[in-house]
């Protein structure tokens, strides 16, 4: 794979980042870059490694302007800021076009267009898959600490609403976060993201089993 296209999207999105909350700032989309390479390695397809690098790279850099109201949709805001980044370094068409699909179909909103490209269903996989396993459950509860202050949003508390404690009894549990995972899992596309979907999902479940065990109450298994 050539650097020059990945090296180039990282330098032109890392700014977008610089004002991102956890969940979704350059560290995720780095995780990202690297999964759906992996997941590259692992298709039987020909893939762009290029445009997928460059995708992952840029597929979030609309979601700090979304987070504060600028923008309403970071996936059709995100595609065109890309687009326009890229024509500004003599980017060749085909590929800005490539790299402009990936990121406007990379999110799983009723409103995103299905992936269409192998490219597009790999990041869309590999964004996907940063929402389980161990980093997973920890960028999940930073989605939830974001939205916990928003008007009409889901929140969770950490423990079980089942119980009766006055803390607890008006929230959702943590179990969400469980759901939201287990969500993204089932939208998966491509064989090799299911393989490794399936590895994180174990480790996932385990946590459960063993949080719902400290707070001593039943939990699913």
């Amino acid at each position: 794979m050539s650097l020059e296209l990945d090296g180039l999207a990282r330098e032109v999105s890392i700014p977008y980042y610089e004002v991102a909350l956890p969940a979704h700032d350059s560290f995720h989309a780095n995780r990202v870059r690297d999964v759906a390479l992996r997941l590259a390695n692992e298709c039987e397809g020909t893939v762009d490694r290029d445009v997928l690098a460059a995708a992952a790279w840029l597929h979030d850099i609309g979601r700090p302007a979304e987070r504060t109201g600028e923008i309403e949709d970071h996936d059709e805001w995100g595609a065109g800021e890309a687009a326009a980044l890229l024509a500004g370094e003599e980017v060749s068409a085909d590929r800005i076009a490539a790299i402009e699909h990936c990121v406007r179909a990379h999110s799983i909103r009723s409103s995103s267009p299905e992936p269409e490209t192998l490219e597009a269903k790999l990041l869309f996989d590999a964004d996907k898959l940063d929402a389980a396993g161990a980093v997973g459950i920890v960028r999940l509860a930073c989605i939830v600490g974001e939205r916990s202050g928003r008007t009409g949003e889901k929140y969770a508390v950490i423990d079980d609403s089942s119980v009766q404690r006055a803390a607890t009894a008006d929230g959702p549990d943590v179990a969400l976060l469980r759901e939201w995972a287990r969500e993204r899992l089932d939208e998966l596309y491509t064989d090799p993201a299911r393989r490794l979907g399936a590895s994180r999902w174990e480790f996932t479940e385990s946590f459960f089993a063993r949080f719902a065990d400290e707070l001593g109450v039943e939990g699913e298994r």
